[in-house]
């Protein structure tokens, strides 16, 4: 069934956001109000994504961030960050194929270092698979931190700094050294569950994007949640600063 959205959303082309992105959260809650393992929860979310993103191109959504993995997400049991990783390598090498042939483009944002290889190494090899693809932008943060990738990029800025390649520093410059070099930034971000906080999700990039919390958990929200979102982002008055 297609997806129907308000006339308000597309009245004209400041109200239709670009790249909306999204903390998924609520897939543990999920699970255990139901009785089941909390890595269950994990798996639904792993499903809800690929509905999310096989609807964005169809409510006009060029780009599309999702937060799967944060630096702090380690602190979890080690029988969760397991499957949660086991979850990641098992939906890159089955979705790698349908990606591709949708048009999708799937790069990765986060420190790939404390990954193991094999995860790595998907990685890399379905990002190179679906580099071509413009449909829809998808970008997947794993083990990402927006104040771990700040002193990143400050690092590969001080490097450039020091070989000469710049004299005097500017907001262009720390922007090339961050993880989404390239990319534009939200116009939108989306947290469900219910929790209020940006848990040091795209700090830099998120600077005005316009927020909306849901109470509705991640394998619960389905894209009729998000063309309802996107109906409403489209009653903002974004001004970004000017009157």
């Amino acid at each position: 069934m297609a997806l129907v959205r308000g006339a308000a959303a597309v009245s004209d082309g400041t109200s239709q956001p670009r790249h909306v992105a999204i903390i998924m959260d609520g897939n543990g809650r999920w699970a255990t109000e139901r009785g089941w393992p909390r890595l269950v929860g994990h798996r639904r979310g792993a499903e809800r994504v690929k509905q999310i993103v096989r609807a964005c191109p169809e409510l006009g959504v060029d780009w599309l961030t999702v937060y799967a993995f944060s630096t702090e997400n380690w602190k979890r049991s080690t029988e969760e960050v397991l499957g949660l990783m086991k979850i990641f390598r098992r939906y890159i090498q089955y979705e790698a194929e349908g990606m591709a042939s949708e048009g999708v483009r799937l790069r990765f944002i986060g420190g790939r270092e404390r990954l193991d290889r094999k995860l790595q190494d998907l990685m890399a090899a379905i990002e190179a698979r679906t580099a071509g693809n413009t449909r829809l932008n998808l970008t997947v943060a794993i083990n990402y931190g927006g104040r771990d990738e700040l002193l990143r990029a400050s690092a590969r800025l001080a490097e450039k700094i020091a070989r000469g390649e710049i004299e005097t520093p500017g907001q262009a410059d720390l922007e090339a050294c961050l993880d989404t070099a390239g990319q534009p930034d939200p116009d939108l971000v989306i947290r469900t569950s219910g929790e209020t906080r940006v848990s040091n999700f795209l700090p830099w990039q998120a600077a005005y994007s316009e927020y909306e919390f849901t109470k509705t958990l991640w394998p619960d929200f389905t894209p009729e949640h998000l063309a309802a979102i996107l109906d409403r982002f489209g009653l903002r008055d974004r001004r970004f600063g000017g009157a």
